[in-house]
């Protein structure tokens, strides 16, 4: 199970690394290619929105039939078992908030780049005509 969290940590990583891209400034020819090449990723990516929730659902599902230790039967070793659990469950959580956060970000960010070259585009347009 543990090849899952791998995977949406590199996910999360990569669409982190292309916001940064796109809004570091001062990459004015780079970033027609980048925005062509990001916009065409926003499709495979998407499939993350699926894998997070499925991802939610484990992690509710172990959280719903995980043994409790409240009481003083635990041992002390049970006891830290059940820390550890509850701790990875919330770690994974994170992971889970984080790429659905940084997919949203990708997506906004490239659709108002993209909307910000066409009104550069028209603008130009505009004062070639006059």
């Amino acid at each position: 199970m543990a090849l899952e969290w791998v995977v949406l940590g590199y996910a999360a990583a990569a669409e982190a690394v292309m916001v940064l891209l796109l809004t570091v400034p001062g990459l004015g020819p780079l970033r027609k290619g980048l925005v062509a090449v990001i916009r065409n990723l926003l499709k495979p990516f998407l499939s993350i929105v699926p894998f997070c929730l499925f991802l939610f659902m484990d992690i509710y599902w172990k959280y719903e039939n995980r043994p409790s230790c409240a009481s003083d039967s635990c041992t002390p070793t049970e006891h830290l078992r059940h820390q550890k659990s509850i701790m990875k469950s919330q770690r994974n959580m994170l992971l889970i908030v984080s790429a659905l956060v940084f997919y949203w970000l990708l997506y906004s960010v490239t659709h108002l780049v993209v909307k910000i070259d066409q009104l550069n585009s028209r603008v130009e347009k505009l004062k070639n005509k006059e």
